[in-house]
């Protein structure tokens, strides 16, 4: 009777959550189909200039919108299928430029552009993240009690630090005359400008990644540590095995399944990158996919945002997002299956 209770108390409330987080895909997903165009219009407009004894008047045609009762714009929506993302993706300047042997040509499209950094920006900095974090936590495991607390305490400030104002305090220590460009320019004797191409701009969003999000690696892994079976690693000891053995063969496989799920967490979130874009101001070299997205639904000079090929982006993003976690989900679901068994 309890459980009938239960499910019937939880149910509804699964519903709701389902619902809650599906809509927005679904609605958003269905924009992707649709393009939205304000209602234009023809009207003659009389345009004079004032002359010394008579005017000088011009009647032109110009297109304008629809100004409905309310006082808002007109529109119109319509069904185009896979339109909006034709017109994000652009195969006919891809295939042109595979036929062509230009392949330089495809990284100009902005969608394949972002793609490009996005995807690199992504996996480079996974094994840097999780490399990064798990020496930290055997370093702060190793050492004296007394040492713990500050160097936990120092470790974790880049990660406490707000993701937009910890990208614009490195872009200020490169940029221009900053701090580190000025030592640097000193010491080398030459200008240098870190902002002027793309793979600097690039190899400084990849330290700041990895300078962010390692303690956040950092704190689980310290967490797994501490449930390592001591017995084990003596027993190891007295067989003779090294620190690199031990580490390879005892920690590691224990640390295993918490490996996995920092990568989901990591994959999940950098291939959403954004604030490095904005912080590093890199819109000029260097776009990703979130940045792309929300670009289209800028207002342009005339007030029209294109939300057929954001969804269509964005839609294209959850996609790539996926075909990444297929990989560590197969891992997860593994690893669950032979602990059931």
């Amino acid at each position: 009777m309890k459980s009938k209770t239960f499910f019937a108390f939880i149910g509804p409330s699964v519903f709701m959550m389902f619902l809650f987080i599906a809509l927005p895909l679904v609605s958003v997903f269905i924009q992707s189909f649709q393009i939205t165009q304000p209602v234009m219009q023809q009207l003659e407009v009389e345009t004079c200039t004032p002359g010394f004894i008579t005017q000088t008047c011009v009647t032109e045609l110009k297109t304008v919108p629809v100004i409905g009762d309310d006082g808002k714009i007109q529109t119109t929506t319509q069904w185009v299928g896979l339109q909006s993302y034709r017109n994000v993706l652009q195969m006919d300047k891809v295939w042109n430029a595979l036929g062509s042997g230009q392949f330089r040509e495809i990284l100009q499209i902005d969608f394949w552009k972002a793609l490009r950094f996005t995807l690199m920006f992504t996996l480079l900095t996974l094994p840097l993240v999780i490399g990064v974090g798990l020496l930290i936590a055997l370093t702060v495991n190793n050492a004296a009690r007394t040492l713990r607390g500050p160097v936990i305490f120092i470790s974790l400030l880049p990660f406490i630090i707000t993701p937009v104002i910890g990208s614009l305090s490195i872009y200020w220590l490169f940029v221009g005359d900053g701090i580190l460009t000025a030592m640097m320019e000193q010491w080398t004797g030459t200008n240098i400008s870190m902002f002027a191409q793309a793979w600097t701009i690039e190899l400084l969003m990849y330290f700041y990644r990895v300078w962010h999000v390692a303690p956040f690696a950092f704190v689980i892994f310290y967490a797994g540590l501490q449930t390592v079976n001591m017995d084990t690693l003596e027993s190891a000891v007295i067989d003779g095995a090294s620190r690199w053995e031990r580490l390879r063969h005892v920690i590691i496989p224990h640390l295993m399944p918490l490996i996995v799920f920092i990568a989901l967490i990591h994959l999940m979130d950098c291939y959403r990158v954004f604030d490095e874009i904005i912080g590093f101001r890199s819109q000029a070299h260097v776009i990703s996919l979130q940045w792309l997205t929300v670009d289209f639904l800028t207002p342009d000079d005339a007030g029209n945002r294109a939300i057929a090929r954001a969804s269509a982006s964005a839609m294209l993003t959850m996609i790539g997002i996926v075909l990444l976690l297929i990989l560590p989900l197969r891992r997860t679901w593994r690893d669950h299956k032979g602990g059931a068994h």
